[in-house]
C-alpha cells in the first residue's frame, strides 16, 4: 500500500473548540494530539476515512499564518469521499454545522453537501472519488 502525500492543513485561534467540532459533527478521529508544555494544543492529526487533516493553533509559528476565522474570504477547502452523505450531513446539521452548501446530486454522480466549521473552514463531503476516475484523454 502506498501513503498518501498531500495533507491538508489549517490553522484555527481555538483548536480545542475546532478538536471538539470536528469530532462531533464530522465523525473524525484522532491519530495524535499534540501538546505544549501548557497543556495548549501544538499539533492536532484526525482521519476520516482514508484522510488525514493536520492542524494547530494560529499564534504565530514560523509559517506565521493567520486562524482561518481572520481570514474575510476563502478560496480554498477540504473535500472528503463518504460513503454515505445522507447520514454525515445529518449528523453535521444535528451538531450545528452551519450549511453551505445542501445536500444534492451532481451532474456527474456524486452526491455532495458543504459546511463551514467554527472558524469558517469550508468542508465537502461527497460520494465523488477522484482517483477512481481516469483522467479525460487530451
Amino acid at each position: 500500500m502506498s501513503l498518501p502525500s498531500l495533507y491538508p492543513f489549517v490553522h484555527y485561534a481555538d483548536p480545542e473548540s475546532a478538536l471538539r467540532f470536528l469530532k462531533q459533527a464530522f465523525g473524525c478521529e484522532e491519530r495524535v494530539v499534540y501538546r505544549k508544555p501548557d497543556g495548549a494544543i501544538a499539533h492536532v492529526e484526525l482521519t476520516l476515512g482514508h484522510g488525514l487533516v493536520m492542524f494547530g493553533g494560529a499564534e504565530g509559528g514560523r509559517l506565521k499564518m493567520a486562524a482561518s476565522k481572520d481570514v474575510p474570504l476563502k478560496n480554498q477547502g477540504i473535500y472528503v469521499v463518504v460513503t454515505d452523505p445522507d447520514a454525515l450531513y445529518a449528523r453535521a446539521k444535528a451538531a450545528g454545522a452551519a450549511i453551505a452548501m445542501e445536500l444534492h446530486d451532481t451532474d456527474y454522480g456524486s452526491r455532495d453537501f458543504s459546511a463551514l466549521d467554527p472558524e469558517g473552514n469550508v468542508w465537502s463531503f461527497g460520494t465523488y472519488q477522484p482517483l477512481a476516475v481516469p483522467p479525460p484523454k487530451g
